[in-house]
């Protein structure tokens, strides 16, 4: 297949999850014959802070200006199986008018962000990357979050398919180390700072630290403000670019999940993080959403903490036990959530895309 997709970047990691995600997803569909052409808007803070710039298995195409681009989008477009515009799509609307008059054999778009895209619709706040008219013009939705985001990307956008592609974790990047390195941490989070996130972040991660003065704490993400309540012994790494991070977990004793409030609302929502950490060998502790029984298993391959003192009580956990969860956790990813399941997961919904099988696809 030829996939031609607008989305918000590829290039750079920093501040948002998405540039991983689709570096996994591209790679693996690469490896199996399929050519992605990627356009992203080349503004200043990606830019500053780019990570990539080319890669073998894409065509990532940086743009000053929607309408000086539009040309070579509508000939990419011409002979695509695949048209895709994805959530914060700087140039969403006019990418999806775009693909919605093409002849692609399938017209697609993909919320990366499904339940921060249905919050800010109920509270009345405009959504820029969607069409004006909902997603009804296209053949599928897909979604990041799975459960009732599905039912209700039809029920208040009329979608008419929607499927879930989860999150996942590329192998062939992630995987154990042993180095030495300054990411040393009992318990260490990876995350761009979120207001959503913060409650959760401050029992799960603060507070155990103030309460556990003689352990190291690793944060790292970007965005975080300065009157952010540290404490003297959480260290603060401004980007971990992810070529680092399989160093930045293995390094921590144990890694911190923490869902965006909106997200953990519906449920079904995996963060790329969570896989990326157990693919490295660092066993999970994460905040409760509903469904995550169905990626890990509690007790046995991630440990669901809901108060600071559940926090302290997985970090004083004997090494025996800490090292079996995080091998059944390895596993577990290693089987079931690797990129390469994706892309077959995906290669599977645009099968049943073209031959009309509502139900193989996932709704």
């Amino acid at each position: 297949m030829k996939l031609v997709i607008f989305g918000l970047t590829m290039s750079s990691s920093w501040g948002n999850g998405h540039a991983t995600l689709w570096r996994a997803l591209a790679r693996a569909l690469a490896r199996k014959g399929h050519k992605v052409v990627f356009f992203e808007k080349d503004v200043p803070y990606y830019a500053s802070n780019r990570d990539m710039t080319e890669a073998a298995w894409l065509d990532l195409v940086l743009y000053g200006s929607w309408e000086n681009i539009r040309k070579r989008a509508e000939a990419e477009l011409r002979d695509a199986d695949v048209g895709m515009v994805t959530s914060y799509c700087p140039d969403g609307r006019e990418a999806a008018a775009l693909v919605l008059s093409s002849a692609a054999r399938i017209k697609c778009f993909y919320d990366l962000d499904t339940p921060v895209t249905l919050a800010n619709l109920k509270e009345g706040k405009e959504v820029g990357y969607l069409p004006e008219d909902g997603l009804g013009g296209f053949d599928m939705t897909l979604s990041y979050t799975g459960g009732r985001a599905l039912d209700e990307l039809k029920s208040v956008l009329g979608a008419k398919k929607t499927a879930p592609l989860y999150g996942s974790v590329d192998p062939e990047m992630h995987g154990p180390s042993d180095k030495v390195s300054e990411y040393e941490a009992d318990l260490s989070y990876l995350g761009t700072f979120a207001e959503d996130r913060q409650r959760s972040l401050t029992e799960l991660f603060i507070e155990p630290a103030r309460r556990l003065p003689e352990k190291r704490f690793v944060l790292g993400g970007s965005l975080y403000p300065r009157d952010f309540p540290w404490t003297g012994n959480i260290y603060f790494v401004w980007h971990v670019p992810p070529p680092r991070h399989p160093l930045f977990y293995s390094s921590a004793k144990w890694t911190l999940n923490v869902t965006r409030g909106a997200m953990a609302g519906m449920g079904w929502c995996p963060s790329g993080r969570l896989f990326e950490a157990a693919a490295c060998g660092s066993p999970v502790l994460s905040d409760f959403w509903d469904g995550i029984e169905d990626f890990l298993s509690p007790g046995r391959e991630i440990v669901i903490v809901r108060s600071p003192e559940e926090v302290v009580d997985a970090l004083a956990m004997n090494e025996t036990e800490r090292r079996k969860i995080a091998a059944a956790a390895r596993e577990r990813v290693l089987e079931e959530h690797t990129s390469n399941e994706r892309a077959a997961e995906f290669e599977r919904i645009m099968e049943c895309v073209l031959q009309g099988k509502e139900e193989a696809c996932g709704g």
